[in-house]
């Protein structure tokens, strides 16, 4: 078999994760990444092209004979760029625009959970004030305001009174928190508990789940604050049982495939549930449709098996043939960002430090790029830890060891990634 040219899509820490892990394999030639970032580029080619520029990506492929194309984050895949590039005759891993569907819409997703009996929080969906204030005073708080589309991690309001909630409602609908997004909005019970997240790998028919994970979403520590895309999150997590991954898996993993296929919606690619254990049961808050982040940060490098390998049995359908296997170490994946993060930040700030990095500790740009040869900031989330230990206590030491060699102005950090978990 000739080695492979890889497209990977993307310029966040996950895309960088994915391509460090891809980087790895011997069954590749040539790795590019579009857009990419600093990280990113000194692994693979960066080429300028957005992540929505379908036709681009889809041109750009044809120019250069690629072979399989990997997508990282949501936006494309909900915009049919596998669909565009299968009529093309190239492979992509991810998911079709109607099977991402499962991320696009909170709406389709809630009402697929409801249909086919999936464990999740009760729900109303709604296109107008009126109806949804009344559905929120009907119900008893904290209450959960979601926009239906896709928001970057940051289209979901928790409430704790109804002025809160009806005040919430009037912003997502008049498009304030999520813009488009925010055209139909979901109303949910409010779920009290420990988050768990299972991403797992799906060909259609096959299912292999990965190592369990747990991400911060809240911006400060003791999950105080307003939601992020994600501060840190750790791997494995104790509270994850085999018994407990056994129950995720035959009431959410294999339900949900199997109902996306009765839909006409076949999955393949990766499926990622975030869940809440709940003193009821698990019960689904979320679907993604590709890996997390920064849920990858932590998953992909307790990951044995040669990762293009896994992808390559997925699109072809042999899931079921391959023994994928993980490490035993635990991992934790710290978020370094700018400072005012999950609001607004300055961008330009250059980074130092990096160069002081021991080889046994991965860092993986987020919001990154180079300027005059500096690496500086250019996001939200700028760049993440992520760093191994016999046990979670151990990584996390190491971890926060190396967070304090890294800086730039007003960079902001949580202090408390994995507590939970040494706290059992």
């Amino acid at each position: 078999m000739d080695k492979l040219q890889i497209l990977l899509v993307g310029s966040g820490g996950r895309e960088h994760a994915l391509v460090w892990k891809l980087s790895q394999s011997s069954k590749i030639a040539k790795l590019y990444c579009a857009p990419g970032n600093a990280g990113i580029s000194s692994i693979a080619e960066c080429v300028p092209i957005k992540v929505d520029d379908i036709q681009g990506l889809v041109d750009f492929c044809n120019q250069n004979k690629i072979d399989l194309v990997v997508v990282g984050p949501e936006l494309p895949l909900t915009l049919g760029l596998v669909d565009e590039l299968e009529k093309a005759g190239i492979k992509a891993f991810g998911p079709t625009k109607k099977a991402a569907e499962i991320e696009g819409s909170k709406a389709f997703s809630k009402d697929l959970m409801k249909k086919y009996g999936i464990p999740t929080a009760d729900y109303g969906v709604f296109y107008d004030l009126e109806s949804a204030r009344n559905f929120a005073r009907e119900m008893k708080g904290p209450w959960v305001v979601k926009a239906d589309g896709l928001a970057a991690g940051k289209g979901v309001l928790i409430c704790s009174t109804i002025e809160e909630t009806e005040d919430a409602i009037e912003k997502v609908l008049r498009g304030e928190v999520a813009g488009q997004a925010g055209e139909k909005l979901v109303i949910e019970e409010f779920l009290a508990g420990e988050e768990l997240s299972v991403l797992a790998f799906c060909d259609g028919k096959t299912i292999v789940p990965m190592v369990p994970s747990q991400d911060h979403k809240r911006i400060y520590d003791n999950d105080k604050g307003p939601n992020t895309g994600g501060m840190g999150a750790y791997s494995p997590v104790p509270v994850a049982t085999p018994e407990l991954l056994k129950e995720v898996e035959e009431k959410v993993l294999i339900p949900t495939v199997q109902a996306m296929e009765q839909e006409g919606r076949p999955y393949k690619g990766v499926l990622y549930a975030g869940l809440m254990l709940t003193k009821e049961g698990i019960k689904v808050l979320e679907y993604n449709a590709r890996f997390g982040d920064p849920e990858t940060q932590v998953v992909l490098p307790r990951l044995d098996t040669d990762l293009c390998d896994i992808m390559l049995a997925v699109l072809e359908g042999r899931l079921q043939d391959l023994n994928i296997s993980w490490k035993q170490a635990a991992c934790i994946n710290v978020v370094m960002a700018s400072g005012g993060y999950p609001g607004s930040y300055t961008k330009g700030y250059p980074i130092s430090g990096l160069e002081e990095i021991p080889e046994d500790v991965l860092v993986f740009h987020s919001g990154t790029a180079l300027k005059e040869g500096q690496v500086v900031t250019a996001g939200g989330r700028v760049l993440s830890v992520s760093a191994f230990g016999e046990d979670i206590k151990q990584a996390q030491v190491r971890a926060y060891d190396i967070m304090k060699k890294i800086t730039f102005k007003d960079a902001y950090y949580r202090k408390d990634i994995a507590n939970k978990a040494i706290k059992r």
